[in-house]
């Protein structure tokens, strides 16, 4: 098999200094791209990543602060990235944010928090890369949902209103930037272990998570990672406007009761 080539590229990864974003910016390194390292709060791990990936893949990387949900903050970002990486080639929205409340005591600031880095974050910067990718003539977006743009979830109806928005985003914006040469596409994780949420995971029970998701374990990073290296290459230039989950089939197991008969003996 061909191996993915992403040599020259210039990728902007938005919320990439941790977790499955900094599994994103190995992953189109490890391919031969340029990348720029989003982060909005951690400048302390962006520098890190940043070294890590110069020091083993021998390419140019940058690192810009920005809170994507600021179109002021969005705008500096691509200037800074113009400078110091080049013309955008592939964008990553990738930065996302949830919080648990119950629907009753969700406040109205919490609301627009969620939506607004999860939703109007990647409206911001798609418009910046698309721009920049219309004069190309070429270009590629990869938003990063989750498998609730579909399935719902107790506690989080902000996180999976945006998700589910973001899904239709994606679909509106491949047709409008279709005309452009510039491929869009959602990707859907669905439970994967990363730092931030692997104490939670194993408060809750990595046994039961395991036992719910048919493949039979918790997904890690870098199985969104190279997926999402495969689709912003050439490899996949026909994948356009579509939706991939990636859950080892958590989605269609929601439904726990199991009326069957126990296997009769092979």
């Amino acid at each position: 098999m061909t191996n993915i080539d992403l040599t020259g590229k210039k990728a902007l990864v938005t919320g990439g200094s941790q977790g499955i974003g900094a599994g994103i910016c190995r992953a189109l390194a490890a391919c031969g791209a340029d990348v720029f390292i989003n982060y909005n709060t951690n400048k302390e791990k962006a520098e890190k990543l940043a070294e890590e990936i110069r020091n083993e893949y021998g390419i140019n990387t940058s690192i810009g602060k920005a809170n994507v949900a600021d179109s002021t903050e969005v705008k500096n970002m691509f200037i800074a990235m113009d400078t110091n990486i080049g013309n955008i080639d592939i964008l990553i929205n990738n930065a996302g944010t949830e919080s648990v409340r119950h629907v009753l005591d969700l406040d109205e600031a919490e609301w627009d928090r969620v939506l607004n880095i999860n939703l109007k974050g990647p409206l911001l910067c798609s418009q910046q890369a698309g721009r920049r990718m219309e004069k190309n003539g070429k270009g590629v977006i990869i938003n990063i949902s989750s498998i609730h743009d579909t399935v719902p979830r107790k506690g989080l109806i902000h996180y999976c209103s945006a998700k589910a928005g973001l899904k239709m985003f994606s679909k509106c914006l491949s047709l409008e930037l279709a005309e452009s040469n510039i491929r869009v596409v959602s990707v859907a994780p669905g439970a994967i272990t990363t730092e931030m949420n692997q104490e939670e995971i194993a408060k809750f029970g990595v046994e039961k998570f395991e036992k719910w998701i048919p493949q039979g374990k918790i997904g890690q990073v870098s199985d969104i990672a190279q997926s999402v290296a495969f689709l912003a290459s050439d490899m996949a230039s026909y994948i356009h406007g579509t939706d991939l989950y990636i859950d080892g089939g958590y989605m269609n197991n929601t439904i726990q009761y199991d009326p069957r008969p126990p296997r009769k003996s092979k």
